[in-house]
């Protein structure tokens, strides 16, 4: 059973760190590509960031461009999302997803679109709030 399961989500104020962890079961990452999302109370799901299976490259929605940092642990099974200089407009439930893809063409297409409905398979979200 494919399952991806999101940690590392908490409580800070402006300014401070979380490392999120996006921990797979039941496939080997390695063959796909991960995207990471958010969604904040009445808000849509939107994409924050994606890393590509085949060589690493990585993808960033301009929001969080220069503070977020997305990378991978193929021998751990795990992606993770170093963000930093957070702020309170971070504040969201944020989820990972995989999807493969088969070209270049469309792994450009997926991690630069962030599309949710591109992605198959979703973690069930770790609360991320930044607050004074």
């Amino acid at each position: 059973q494919v399952q991806l399961v999101e940690s590392g989500g908490g409580l800070v104020q402006p300014g401070d760190s979380l490392r999120l962890s996006c921990a797979a079961s039941g496939f080997t990452l390695d063959y796909y590509n991960i995207g990471w999302f958010r969604q904040a109370p009445g808000k849509e799901r939107e994409g924050v960031s994606c890393i590509s299976s085949s060589d690493g490259s990585t993808y960033y929605a301009n929001s969080v461009l220069g503070r977020f940092t997305i990378s991978r642990d193929n021998a751990k099974n795990t992606v993770y999302l170093q963000m930093n200089s957070l702020k309170p407009e971070d504040t969201a439930v944020y989820y990972c997803a995989a999807e493969e893809t088969r070209t270049k063409q469309e792994l450009h297409r997926l991690c630069t679109l962030l599309t949710v409905a591109d992605f198959g398979s979703w973690g069930q979200g770790t609360q991320v709030t930044v607050s004074s």
